[in-house]
């Protein structure tokens, strides 16, 4: 779509005709052109199905009322902030007294809408002119144009003096697809980290996948997960750091202390319950396969150590049986007296940010929940596997705050290399998911099909974590039957490869 046929859609006409099209079904969409076409210019027609289509798939990220009155472009929909997340965050920002922002690659606008929905000045900048003309019809769309200034220009030209904060959101894809050297961005980080630093207070989105020690000095790293899903991280400036330094401070439920402004009030695009449900795994048998098969081998998967990356699952009998403790469908164990694991990482890790006093936090949408940490990293304790298994939420693993959930919990890590938590009393928890274990056993197909088989297990759910056995080749193997749901975790179990059965379980 050029700049002149976003032009045309702005018009009387084309904002009919694409209103005309909110509930239009893309299977149909060929003669639908062809019959819009006998009043309507080619152009204006494939122009408005284009918004169409964008507009459904927004709906997801925005939420309908506004996701039907905005507009976009491919990419803009994209990468766009989730409307919940860019509500949090400007949360923040307000509630520490700013009332102008310079949001630099502003894109097609989510969050300077966000910020200006809290009465926040915003100078918006984006050097595309097509996606400067979307964001400024956006702010018009919304009624929030009086607060938004859209400005096309290179954002390393634009004076942000008289602003009391910059929000920058450098472009994390080329053409190739994303960009995971940060210095390879657009602008890079560090021309982000340097404007942030002059201007004093500031936030930079940076993808969740960056390595805590390319972390800049001085700046607080916060990891946000919508729904279960890891959705970014951000690097602020000149915020000042509520927790006592290497201590981890965190409600024990409800929203996080101070921080209920930045939670998205009612009316605002992106409240919490718009986004999708968190994937719960592979699910085999009676219940389709929707989703993702598992969790893979990515690097969130693994608590913060300076172990080596995680290894290969092995055959049934490899490697050291892990201890069961004596519940049903396992035999006694001695239990083992927990020892530390070795989360803190070696010089130049990732602890090498952290041990210099950096705060770093996983904050959880809906709520919003926040743990946080002021100061080096903690060791976890790691031992036997309990009766019940942590599953950390993925904002707390890629902030390595998993030692943390651990010991509200009173648990333990099953393996120094692994994300798991493990516990013998189910404790309610905003930051982690609670499985209770019925079986823990060396891996082994044979003795888990047979197993699914004698419990008539049907819908099975994979979960796999510092395994390298691949869901869809397990559903296949094992052959789930049955009316019963169970789930499997493939991980390790004090270095050895192993399988935990279980099945969710929410404390009272």
């Amino acid at each position: 779509m050029t700049p002149e046929d976003f032009a045309d859609l702005l018009t009387p006409e084309g904002r009919a005709l694409l209103d005309s099209l909110r509930d239009h079904d893309p299977a149909q969409e060929l003669a639908v052109a062809t019959r819009l076409r006998r009043d309507h210019p080619a152009h204006l027609v494939s122009a408005a199905l284009g918004q169409a289509r964008l507009r459904q798939r927004a709906v997801a990220k925005f939420g309908a009322e506004d996701a039907f009155r905005m507009y976009f472009t491919p990419g803009g929909a994209e990468m766009a902030t989730r409307a919940a997340v860019a509500a949090y965050r400007a949360g923040r920002l307000a509630a520490l007294g700013v009332r102008s922002v310079a949001d630099l690659c502003c894109g097609i606008g989510g969050d300077a809408l966000a910020l200006a929905r809290l009465g926040i000045r915003v100078l918006a900048v984006d050097r595309d002119p097509l996606t400067a003309a979307v964001a400024r019809a956006n702010a018009e769309a919304l009624g929030l144009a009086e607060l938004i200034e859209v400005r096309e220009a290179d954002v390393t030209t634009v004076d942000t003096t008289g602003y009391d904060a910059v929000f920058i959101d450098p472009a994390r894809r080329g053409g190739r697809g994303r960009i995971f050297d940060p210095e390879s961005y657009s602008p890079p980080l560090s021309w982000a980290v340097e404007t942030a630093r002059a201007a004093g207070t500031a936030a930079i989105k940076i993808a969740p996948g960056i390595p805590h020690e390319a972390v800049p000095a001085g700046a607080e790293a916060e990891w946000i997960s919508d729904h279960g899903d890891v959705k970014e991280a951000v690097l602020w400036f000149g915020t000042p750091d509520p927790a006592p330094a290497g201590r981890a401070t965190a409600p024990a439920d409800g929203p996080t202390t101070g921080e209920a402004a930045a939670a998205a009030p009612d009316g605002v695009a992106g409240r919490a319950d718009s986004g999708p449900a968190r994937d719960a795994g592979a699910t085999a048998g009676a219940a389709p396969d929707t989703g993702p098969a598992t969790e893979t081998g990515d690097p969130a998967d693994r608590p913060a150590t300076g172990a080596a990356p995680d290894g290969v699952a092995g055959s049934a009998g490899s490697g050291r049986s892990p201890g069961n403790g004596g519940r049903a469908g396992r035999g006694p164990a001695p239990q083992a007296a927990p020892t530390r694991s070795g989360l803190a990482s070696p010089a130049g890790g990732p602890d090498a940010v952290a041990g210099r006093g950096a705060v770093v936090r996983a904050t959880l949408l809906p709520g919003p929940r926040t743990l946080r940490r002021s100061g080096p990293m903690v060791e976890a304790p790691v031992g036997p596997v309990g009766r019940y298994l942590y599953e950390p939420d993925g904002a707390v693993i890629r902030a390595h705050l998993v030692a943390e959930v651990a010991e509200r919990l009173g648990g333990r890590l099953i393996d120094p290399t692994i994300a798991y938590v493990t516990a013998d009393e189910l404790i309610a928890t905003p930051y982690a998911t609670a499985y209770e274990i019925t079986d823990v056993l060396p891996f082994g197909l044979k003795k888990l099909k047979a197993l699914l088989r004698e419990r008539e297990v049907g819908i099975l759910t994979v979960k796999k974590r510092g395994s390298a056995i691949e869901p869809e080749e397990l559903r296949k193997k094992v052959k789930p039957q049955g009316p019963h749901a169970a789930t499997v975790f493939l991980t390790r179990v004090a270095g050895a490869p192993s399988m935990l059965i279980g099945s969710p379980v929410s404390a009272p």
